[in-house]
């Protein structure tokens, strides 16, 4: 099926000139500067040439333009001087404020909602990642159609023995991709149970999951290469990595865990987005610890986070759930505010700072990882027959053996390991002789 959205994207060149406008609605936390570079960022992530940036004071919201008459008029003059082809708004935009702009500045405007499903179409490289953003493009684009489909004012001919003028093609349209969305839903429904399968099958195993989580471009990638010596796309840019990445790692006492890499988070990340990845992200969720990581050299780092947390709740994760904030970067920020920021970390038992490009603080990060995960794990002194390999091979995999000894005809072992796998182990074996 050919969508308005298809259009959109011809239209959508690469390396088009772009101005971008943040509408400074006022109440945000956030630094005007550091919005527009962030919004900058993104449209660079999809090749745009942006060539100037603008922050506009909106004192009162209008319904038609959101921003004032007069700001649109020095907009549309910024445009044709800067030769600009596309306006790209850090604001959510209504069809109408979207299709009035586009009139006033006689050039293509896109919003923050549809600037990021650019991104996500562009990079979704797996094919479950594909159908997650075919729909919540058309989710999107649903509202849409009186803007962007140009071919709308046509009717199809009337059927059945009334005749009459038919079903507009803007009817036709919305049922054609009511009927898409539907198919891929029920195709996601799929992927999400095949999901659920490999988790229960995890879960029997059971390996410990921890869950990578943060802003976009805080530096998961890079401290998941770091971590698990993969190879994971790692660059200086928004939105890197889309489709989650599963290694499995070794840490002290534990001898497999599953680390999962996620798709990083945004400000007002659209709520189609949301929706459409949640099979994805029920990694997340069901994950027995997560790692926020963040970007601490970043001036909205606070905000960043909150945003971090917002999308944690809105997807269901529990608050109990133990998590770890990696306070990364910190080779990027002035050594006074580096060294205090170091001694806070320091101080604290859920916190490490480090820098995950040059390796900084990994290895404190590693023990904590083992000490959160093992926090429930017990001593045990367990007595195998000598020839046992098998037995003795298991305890070296799901716990750590402390000791070990010989006694005539029996091996005993003093091993620390979580209540679970020594019931695990004790059913193995039918039954265990407690050297204790």
């Amino acid at each position: 099926m050919s969508t308005g959205f298809d259009r959109d994207r011809e239209e959508f060149a690469r390396g088009a000139r772009a101005i971008v406008v943040y509408p400074d609605l006022g109440g945000s936390s956030r630094d005007a500067d550091a919005r527009l570079e962030e919004t900058a960022g993104l449209a660079a992530a999809i090749g745009v040439d942006v060539v100037d940036r603008q922050a506009v004071r909106v004192r009162s919201p209008r319904a038609a333009t959101l921003i004032g008459s007069g700001q649109v008029e020095q907009l549309g003059i910024l445009g044709r001087q800067e030769d600009a082809s596309l306006f790209v708004f850090d604001a959510a935009l209504s069809p109408i404020q979207q299709r009035n702009l586009e009139t006033a500045l006689e050039a293509k405007v896109i919003d923050r909602t549809g600037l990021i499903l650019e991104i996500f179409g562009e990079r979704a490289a797996t094919a479950e990642g594909r159908l997650q953003v075919e729909l919540a493009h058309l989710d999107y684009q649903a509202g849409r159609l009186v803007r962007s489909w140009t071919h709308l004012e046509r009717q199809r001919g009337g059927f059945g023995f009334l005749g009459g003028p038919g079903e507009t093609q803007i009817e036709a349209d919305r049922r054609l991709i009511r009927d898409r969305m539907a198919r891929l839903r029920r195709e996601l429904d799929q992927v999400t149970r095949t999901r659920g399968l490999h988790r229960e099958r995890r879960q029997r195993a059971p390996w410990p999951v921890i869950a990578l989580v943060g802003y976009t471009n805080a530096g998961k990638s890079t401290l998941f290469n770091r971590l698990t010596g993969a190879h994971v796309m790692a660059e200086d840019l928004l939105f890197a990595t889309l489709d989650p990445t599963l290694r499995q790692i070794s840490l002290p006492g534990i001898d497999k865990a599953i680390l999962s890499d996620t798709v990083g988070f945004v400000s007002e990340l659209p709520t189609q987005l949301v929706a459409a990845f949640k099979a994805t992200l029920e990694e997340v969720v069901s994950a027995d610890l997560l790692i926020h990581v963040r970007d601490v050299a970043h001036p909205d780092t606070l905000a960043q986070k909150a945003d971090v947390e917002a999308v944690l709740a809105e997807l269901g994760v529990s608050e109990t759930t133990p998590r770890i904030e990696v306070w990364n970067k910190v080779d990027l920020i002035e050594q006074d505010a580096g060294e205090e920021m170091l001694s806070e970390a320091a101080r604290r038992d859920d916190v490490v700072a480090m820098s995950a490009l040059r390796g900084e603080g990994v290895d404190t990060l590693v023990r904590l990882l083992s000490n959160r995960l093992t926090e429930g794990h017990q001593r045990y002194s367990i007595a195998l027959d000598i020839g046992d390999g098998a037995s003795a091979a298991w305890l070296h995999q799901h716990g750590e053996v402390l000791h070990q000894s010989v006694d005539a005809d029996q091996a005993m072992y003093e091993v620390r390991m979580s209540p679970k796998d020594y019931e695990r182990f004790a059913e193995r074996t039918g039954g265990i002789d407690d050297a204790s």
